[in-house]
């Protein structure tokens, strides 16, 4: 009885302390103060330290040839979100730290910068490196999550059955309809031009396309992208073949890339449609959230 009393008082416990904590999801919105970007950032509980995409890192004063020898120096460099937004910074290398990955091992200077998710701010290590061939230009590791946040890999957001979704290429945002019947995403678009184009639309695959698309303000852009592949739609006015393209499309500030089919939706009114294969994995639609919700 008294170990049955134990284990329950020992799982009430750990439930208590996990409520205290703050769930984040493997991917968020985090800002640097010091640069004054938001990324999305990577949340990563497999690295230690809190690493941020940066280049042109040059030791103000001279860099001594090791590298070890540099920590107390001011260090400039340049770093860059994922909007291409860029800033350079000057800031003090408290460290260096040496980094084993797929890679091999390297060693990377380490500054202090202030690092925050929404409210909730601090100011942790973080080492730099070059991650321009990384999808995340900030990752978030535990010396920053520690104490204060559980990650849950599992994290959906909630969306309306109408939202405000960006289509980062073209700088527009449209009040969108979300569509769990529809497979696919759809966008507006007239005035299609294949470059070099074919009569069969198979044969333009991985030609470039240029269009113009426009959001329910009657704001317009001019878009081109490359035609990913063609796509059969079937509706009640019968079948159509449509081109698809790669578009970064989300929330403003957290699109991410998937593919989209191009149609003359000027008749319609939401100008660009969002259907299963972006909400996947992502997202769980609550139809009785108001448009502003």
């Amino acid at each position: 009885m008294l170990k049955k009393l134990g284990l329950c008082f020992m799982l009430l416990s750990t439930s208590v302390f996990a409520q205290e904590k703050m769930v984040i999801g493997q991917t968020e919105i985090m800002t640097v103060a010091e640069a004054g970007l938001s990324f999305e950032a990577r949340i990563d509980t497999g690295a230690a330290n809190t690493s941020m995409h940066a280049v042109d890192l040059k030791v103000i004063g001279g860099s001594a040839k090791k590298m070890q020898d540099n920590v107390g120096k001011m260090l400039s460099f340049t770093t860059e979100n994922e909007r291409g937004e860029k800033k350079q910074l000057k800031a003090k290398i408290v460290k260096t730290s040496t980094v084993s990955n797929s890679q091999g091992r390297e060693t990377r200077y380490m500054v202090e910068l202030n690092v925050a998710f929404g409210k909730h701010k601090r100011k942790v290590k973080v080492n730099l490196r070059d991650r321009s061939h990384m999808d995340y230009k900030l990752l978030i590791g535990r010396n920053w999550l520690a104490d204060d946040f559980l990650v849950d890999v599992a994290e959906k957001r909630i969306i309306g059955p109408v939202a405000a979704i960006s289509v980062r290429e073209s700088g527009l945002i449209f009040q969108t309809r979300i569509d769990t019947g529809a497979v696919e995403n759809s966008l507006h678009a007239t005035d299609l031009k294949v470059e070099n184009g074919d009569e069969d639309m198979e044969n333009n695959i991985g030609k470039q396309l240029s269009f113009t698309t426009e959001n329910e303000k009657g704001e317009k852009q001019r878009l081109h992208a490359m035609i990913t592949n063609t796509s059969l739609i079937r509706n009640a006015q019968g079948s159509e073949i449509r081109y698809m393209v790669e578009l970064n499309i989300g929330e403003p500030g957290r699109e991410y890339p998937v593919k989209v089919n191009l149609k003359d939706r000027s008749k319609m009114t939401h100008k660009l449609l969002i259907g299963r294969n972006w909400l996947q994995g992502h997202y769980l639609v609550d139809v009785s959230l108001k448009e502003n919700d």
